[in-house]
Formats: C-alpha cells, sequence, structure tokens
C-alpha cells in the first residue's frame, strides 16, 4: 500500500487504453434519520446509474429498504447485507470492496457505494473501524469507488470526530463540499491512541522476554492453546498469528525479542515485542507488503489482521510491539 503516489480521483487517461481510470472519492453523510438519508442518497445513486456507474448498498436494515425502493429495480445495484462487510475484519473489508470495483465498474465509471460502518461496541472495536476510514482513503485511491459513508447522528461523539478527520468531503441536503477537518490519513492514524487492554496488567500464562529458541517457544505456544475453551479454528488461527508476528520479531527485528499471552474466559491476548524502530508505516497490515504479488513475502501483518479481532502497533523508548486480540462467545 503506497501513500506516496495519490491519485486524482477525477481521473486520467489510462496509457494502455486511453480511457479514464477515475480513483477513489470518499464522502460522509451525517444523518438524522432515514428519511434524510433516503433524501440524499438515491438521488446520487440514481445519478449515477443514468451516467453509467454501478451501486452498491450497504447499510442498515432500517436503510435498506427505503432506499433500495429509491432507486428502483435496475441490475446494477446491489444490496450487501451491512455485518458481511463491516463486520468482518478490516483488511477483508478492504478486499471486498476492490473485488466490487474491478468487477463490476464499467470502463470509465466507477462504482458508487452507500456504505454505513459497523463501529462496534468496544474500545478497540471503535479503533479498529475509525482507522480503517483513514486507511481506504490510501488503499482505495486508484480503485474506481466513490464511497458515501453515512452515519447517524446519535453515534458516540468520539465516533463522529473521527468521521470528520477521516473523510476529504462532506455531503448534506444542501450539496458537497471539500471538508476542512479532513487529516492526511498517515498523520491521524500515527496519532489514534491505542485503547489500554487489562490483560497486560496481570501476570501473562506464558511469558519469554529474550527468546532464544523460537521453535521450543511455538510448541509451548500451541501445547497452552491446547489447554483453552474455545473454537478450534479460533484458537488455530490466534497461533497462526502469533506464530507470524514472532517469527518476524526474530527474524527481522532488533534482540532480544518477546512474547507475553494472556488468557481469559472467550478472551486470548499476545504482544509480541522486539528491541527496534521498525514497522513505522502506519498503513502496515492493510494490504499484502508487496501488492498483489504474494510471492515476495511480507504478508505477516496482513495475515494477522485477518486472524485477529484487533491489532495494535505500539512504540516506546523499549522499541516496537504488536498486540494481538481475539474473543469469542
Amino acid at each position: 500500500m503506497d501513500a506516496s503516489h495519490p491519485v486524482d480521483p477525477d481521473g486520467g487517461p489510462d496509457p494502455a487504453t486511453g480511457r479514464a481510470t477515475p480513483g477513489f472519492r470518499h464522502e460522509a453523510l451525517v444523518y438524522d434519520d432515514v428519511e434524510q438519508l433516503t433524501s440524499i442518497a438515491a438521488p446520487w445513486l440514481l445519478e449515477g446509474l443514468s451516467a453509467g456507474d454501478a451501486a452498491l448498498i450497504a447499510v442498515g436494515p432500517a436503510a435498506t429498504g427505503p432506499l433500495r425502493a429509491a432507486v428502483g429495480a435496475d441490475p446494477r445495484v446491489m444490496v450487501v447485507e451491512r455485518h458481511a462487510l463491516y463486520r468482518a475484519r478490516t483488511p477483508t473489508a478492504i478486499t471486498a470492496f476492490r473485488r466490487f470495483a474491478a468487477e463490476h465498474a464499467a470502463p470509465g465509471h466507477r462504482v458508487r457505494v452507500v456504505g454505513e460502518t459497523d463501529f462496534g461496541t468496544s474500545a478497540a472495536d471503535w479503533r479498529e473501524w475509525q482507522a480503517y476510514e483513514a486507511v481506504v482513503n490510501v488503499a482505495f485511491a486508484p480503485h474506481p469507488l466513490w464511497g458515501l459513508c453515512v452515519f447517524d447522528a446519535a453515534l458516540p461523539e468520539p465516533v463522529l470526530a473521527s468521521v470528520r478527520r477521516t473523510h476529504p468531503r462532506l455531503a448534506t441536503a444542501t450539496g458537497r463540499a471539500p471538508n476542512a477537518e479532513f487529516v492526511d490519513p498517515a498523520s491521524y492514524l500515527r496519532a489514534l491512541p491505542v485503547p489500554e487492554e487489562p490483560l497486560e496488567a496481570t501476570r501473562p500464562a506464558l511469558a519469554d522476554d529474550a527468546i532464544t529458541d523460537y521453535t521450543g517457544l511455538r510448541h509451548a505456544v500451541r501445547d497452552l492453546l491446547g489447554t483453552v475453551d474455545g473454537p478450534p479454528d479460533v484458537l488455530e488461527d490466534f497461533l497462526m498469528a502469533v506464530d507470524e508476528m514472532t517469527s518476524n520479531a526474530v527474524r527481522h527485528g532488533t534482540p532480544p525479542a518477546g512474547l507475553r499471552l494472556w488468557t481469559a474466559p472467550g478472551r486470548l491476548v499476545a504482544t509480541v515485542r522486539d528491541s527496534g524502530s521498525g514497522l513505522d508505516d502506519p498503513f502496515a497490515g492493510y494490504g499484502p507488503a508487496h501488492g498483489e504479488d504474494l510471492s515476495h513475502g511480507g504478508m505477516g501483518l496482513w495475515l494477522a489482521r485477518q486472524l485477529c479481532d484487533h491489532v495494535a502497533i505500539r512504540r516506546d523508548g523499549r522499541g516496537v510491539s504488536v498486540r494481538l486480540s481475539t474473543s469469542w462467545g
């Protein structure tokens, strides 16, 4: 994911075909009720359909019916259950939207998306999806998508504040305009605080603060997770994520590298640390490090973000740590 080459959202010629290649537009609409949402979003979708764009609706159940009815039965209108996108993990959502763009945008046109992010209920959920709204400004930059992200005005103020800081443009009943509160995505992500994890203040079930026997540690993690009463697929995913991050720290980080792992009913947390200053890219792990060519590796953090509910990177005077957490039940 490269933030150094922004794409003109109004498009430019494709050197290979000569056709316009419109890039990503990202707008926010804060609505008071479903009627207001529909009155703004439906004409915008219809305008796009008339111009040759496709449409995707992924909003809450109260708004899906009225919005779908308002745009009619055009076969280019796709309706996706909101949680299928926004309660998946963030890299999965990014991949899904890119796929919609690749499969449904006609040459020179976009897929117009009315999407309603589900920010979840915990501080960790909030952070994950706040980060997502900043990340997509870069992750979708070259893709023919036009996102109208809609947000209920009753959402908590910290969430609404993040909306204003992560969307370059705002949509209202009076039209569309640049958003003066928008913050450069990299700056926003670097300043986004990581919520506290209470388990980290307790004694870990497993700790190795200076790893010398990586293979032995991996077996110890597997043995520990084998005692945890949880869904086998969740435990296996967590083991794989811990293995990926520990391997990265040992092979590519600055020694000493360490691992601490906590278990609690329905919850797992692990912190992997090394003593260096790497992982400074705020977009790391939201896509493979080397793009679509997976043969070059660089997939560890990307895999971890797909295997765990939350991944948080922290830096301090002792080095860099990656915190992984997963819950069930």
